[in-house]
């Protein structure tokens, strides 16, 4: 459910000092149920607001977040025609399409259903890098994992049912949105890495961008609600808040204090979570197959970020880094 610019490719600024913060493993297990309960949450706000609207008030509500966060640490917005251009692409990617798609899926698929898709994320990221980075090689386990995850995706959809009683257009649209994190996090690699902005002014741009989208795309597709839908508002208003808000800045602490690769292990227990809310608070339906498929996607999904281990050289001389 990442939804900003990669932490670990953009240079920190001077006031991204250490701070006495609680324990990771506490800011973890927030940011777990704060981004497992989301796909709750945007269920909800489609229950009284059209899609792009749950979207641009989760943006606004979100945005809100940053742009306090930014003043409270005297930041600034990034400068730069260029760094502004490719912000703007990253917005649509990261934020814009994957938020609405999402919204819409869950107009006609469970809560639990969008949130297992968002897992199939890291399995397009593999299939994506050995295409387009060179420096991302194959490996045997990583290869096996991305077939695995792909599975289980087959599992969760009960393929051997031909697909019995799913919504195949709401699936798809959750799968694009799942799709379109890592068609953004290459491009911001490609592009953004090394700018020497902070990594709150940078995503405090990105997500200020993608609410101007959304504000550009509402009134063309949806017209203003004829009543206000106090529960689906305040849901809207939670996920913006906390888990587009107040999530980044938790994720980008446990970045910078635990590193990516732990940081990123938050992806596999959303699932666990979006399954066991839907269920349990809003009654959704839970087949055999879903369990036992994201079972298999995560594992698939963990797999593929198995890294090769760097061959070391003869002692007192230290392995080379590629």
């Amino acid at each position: 459910m990442s939804t900003v610019t990669s932490p670990s490719r953009v240079a920190p600024a001077s006031s991204d000092r250490p701070r006495r913060r609680l324990d990771w493993r506490l800011r973890f297990a927030a940011l777990s149920l704060i981004w497992g309960f989301s796909f709750l949450l945007i269920k909800v706000g489609t229950q009284g607001y059209a899609p792009f609207q749950v979207t641009l008030g989760r943006l606004v509500f979100g945005t809100a977040v940053l742009a306090a966060a930014m003043a409270v640490r005297r930041e600034r917005l990034p400068r730069g025609a260029r760094t502004w251009t490719h912000l703007t692409i990253a917005a649509f990617l990261l934020n814009a399409l994957p938020f609405s798609l999402f919204a819409y899926a869950e107009l006609t698929i469970p809560s639990a259903l969008a949130g297992i898709c968002n897992a199939t994320s890291p399995l397009w990221g593999m299939a994506l890098s050995l295409v387009a980075l060179s420096e991302d090689r194959p490996t045997r386990v990583r290869v096996a994992g991305l077939g695995l995850g792909f599975l289980g995706v087959l599992t969760v959809l009960g393929a051997w049912q031909g697909f019995h009683g799913l919504d195949a257009t709401g699936t798809a649209l959750a799968l694009l949105a799942s799709l379109s994190y890592p068609v953004g996090w290459i491009y911001v690699r490609r592009t953004l890495a090394g700018t020497g902005h902070s990594h709150l002014s940078m995503t405090g741009a990105q997500l200020l961008l993608a609410t101007v989208q959304l504000a550009v795309v509402t009134p063309l597709f949806t017209t203003l609600p004829t009543r206000l839908s106090l529960t689906p508002l305040l849901a809207i208003a939670a996920l913006g808040a906390l888990g587009t808000g107040l999530a980044v800045l938790l994720q980008y602490g446990l970045v910078a204090e635990v590193g990516p690769t732990t940081a990123q292990m938050v992806t596999y227990f959303i699932p666990v979570i979006a399954t066991a809310a839907g269920v349990t608070l809003l009654g959704e339906p839970l087949a055999w197959s879903t369990p036992v498929g994201a079972v298999i996607v995560l594992t698939g999904a963990a797999l593929t970020q198995v890294r090769p281990k760097p061959r070391t050289q003869v002692a007192g001389v230290s392995p080379q880094r590629g």
